[in-house]
């Protein structure tokens, strides 16, 4: 029973996929975290660009 214990304890198969796991998830909360900013700042950019385009058509 010891044995079975210990190799239980030893065993790290599954340990990569929950690291992978953890990473992928703070990686998500990061980007929502950043979304709201990000956002403003595209919707900015497109205004302008817009607005480029249009003073150069009239």
């Amino acid at each position: 029973m010891k044995l079975c214990i210990r190799k239980f304890w030893k065993d790290t198969s599954g340990q990569d996929l929950v690291e992978y796991a953890l990473a992928a998830g703070m990686v998500a909360v990061a980007a929502v975290a950043a979304m709201p900013s990000l956002t403003t700042v595209v919707s900015n950019v497109f205004t302008r660009i817009g607005s480029i385009v249009a003073s150069a058509v009239n």
